[in-house]
């Protein structure tokens, strides 16, 4: 099958384009159908002026009075009352949609099933409340609020590059015995697949059960309609998450952004890196690439075998036999005392698991609170809390990439620096290239690895996931690796700020910050 990828990555970008184009041209006919509708209301102008702007009063008041945050409302208010006709348009087909409630219904009923399943750890807790009070905090916290218990038989191995992590993974798959589970944003079918396709064979003739979960728009120009049919044709169980439809689904905003393989229920791999080409530097479209992901051991991966299953059987509304899934495995763990709790976060519950999450992070830091993120797009209550830990005294630093995948999304990036440096947070670029790594670590104590963005799209939109992880040795190789990335870093100072193509650059960023929630 190798000898295929370069075929396949010629025919699977011909069927993103494709896609992408058929998107642009239903785009452009809805412009060219405004137009002449625009010119045959022209004789009744007045009355159609009062109708939108009633039907604008209406659909602000509406969003104003929902349960988000300002960051979250202003965006649509503004394009709305700028622009009423295209801003209730795109509210209403991107902003409300009406398909978050049949899949808050079905992610309900999933969870109801599958979530008791998981094991107590009100007792590990209390165990644990006096030795380290803010780790157990942010442990309750997810137990109820996510429903993931925390636990201390596992282990964690940390991976400072996305490569490292591949290679465990491949070794780890070929010795599966029962079943592997993957699920993953984006999936291209070229080399780095074509390594992974030949294992899952492997182990498919002999006996092996495997499934594969991708999400369609993550992997549109990587992967060819008929990927799914050639997996399942070799014996893999494959769903494609919120496949792509034309007339359909077109701007629906809620994406799976995790990723995640399970092996035999007590080996399961997380972080940064999708399985494709250029996250393993295979390829370099942006100067070298900083991913890292964490593999977990023991009983933890139960949490990444429910979420897997959460996202197979809820997509598609469906139930099966979870127990045999979750099963105990025989496990000792190394680091006995460690505290290891995999999460996950879905955009249906209206809870904003991963921003809380950080926000404990920084609240509760003392001494330091570092991250690496693609992305910094973050609201009024995330910078509050980066600022004001910083004006605590807290060492806080963010790591951001030195050369961007989006510039539209990096200009954003950049039109948060000025004030969170003004509070004294510390922002570096990581020069050699793009960082796409999710981090978090404080006090060298806890530390967070997964999924999750500082941006709006994984903080509230996404379905997402990370580990939570306490007196650990991954813990410490965080801080580490953070630390040479620094090294690698320009750090941003005032000169940043200065002169006359700065300030026009700046003028253009904080247009763009304005709808940088639709981002």
């Amino acid at each position: 099958m190798s000898g295929n990828g370069f075929k396949n990555k010629i025919k699977s970008g011909r069927n993103g384009i494709l896609r992408m184009s058929i998107v642009v041209l239903a785009f452009l006919v809805q412009v060219a159908l405004a137009v002449s509708l625009f010119t045959w209301l022209n004789n009744y102008s007045s009355y159609v002026q009062m109708f939108m702007s009633a039907c604008a009063l209406v659909t602000v008041t509406v969003l104003y009075s929902t349960d988000k945050t300002s960051a979250m409302k202003m965006p649509w208010i503004i394009m709305i009352l700028l622009m009423p006709i295209f801003g209730i348009t795109v509210y209403y087909l991107v902003g409300y949609d009406t398909t978050v409630s049949k899949m808050k219904k079905r992610y309900i009923k999933t969870d109801g099933e599958l979530l008791p399943l998981l094991p107590e750890c009100s007792e590990l807790l209390n165990e644990k409340k006096t030795a380290d009070p803010v780790s157990t905090a942010i442990a309750n916290y997810l137990v109820k609020n996510s429903g993931y218990p925390a636990y201390n038989n596992s282990d964690t191995v940390y991976f400072d590059d996305a490569e490292k992590g591949f290679e465990a993974q491949l070794e780890a798959m070929a010795k599966a015995e029962k079943f592997i589970f993957m699920e993953y944003h984006a999936i291209e079918n070229a080399e780095s697949w074509d390594r992974v396709m030949d294992v899952l064979e492997d182990r498919v003739s002999h006996g092996v059960e495997v499934r594969i979960l991708y999400d369609d728009m993550g992997s549109i120009g990587f992967v060819d309609v008929d990927f799914a049919e050639a997996l399942e044709n070799a014996g893999i169980k494959c769903r494609v998450f919120n496949p792509f439809h034309f007339g359909r689904n077109i701007f629906l905003n809620n994406r799976d952004h995790r990723k995640i393989t399970v092996i035999d229920g007590y080996i399961g791999f997380t972080g940064g890196y999708n399985i494709a080409n250029e996250y393993f530097n295979v390829t370099h479209p942006y100067g070298q690439w900083k991913d890292t992901g964490v593999c977990i051991f023991g009983d933890a991966v139960k949490n990444l075998s429910a979420m897997f299953l959460e996202m197979w059987n809820a997509s598609e509304g469906e139930s099966e036999d979870y127990s045999k899934y979750l099963a105990a495995v025989p496990y000792t763990a190394v680091e006995s005392d460690a505290l290891i709790q995999p999460y996950g976060e879905i955009p249906t519950d209206d809870k904003h698991i991963g921003e809380d999450v950080y926000i404990s992070m920084v609240g509760m830091a003392t001494e330091y609170c570092w991250f690496m993120t693609p992305y910094l797009i973050i609201t009024d209550e995330m910078q509050h809390a980066l600022s004001l830990a910083a004006r605590r005294g807290v060492d806080v630093r963010i790591i951001t990439p030195g050369i961007p995948d989006k510039k539209i999304v990096y200009n954003v990036t950049r039109s948060f620096y000025k004030n969170l440096m003004k509070n004294g947070v510390k922002i570096y670029e990581w020069s050699p290239g793009f960082c796409h790594a999710k981090m978090c670590v404080t006090d060298d104590k806890r530390a967070i690895c997964g999924t999750i963005n500082l941006d709006y799209r994984s903080l509230y939109h996404h379905f997402e996931d990370a580990v939570f992880m306490s007196g650990c040795s991954a813990v410490g190789q965080i801080r580490t690796d953070l630390e040479k990335c620094m090294a690698e870093s320009r750090i941003i100072g005032n000169d940043f700020f200065t002169g006359f193509a700065h300030r026009l650059r700046h003028v253009g960023q904080l247009v763009l910050r304005v709808f940088a929630e639709l981002l």
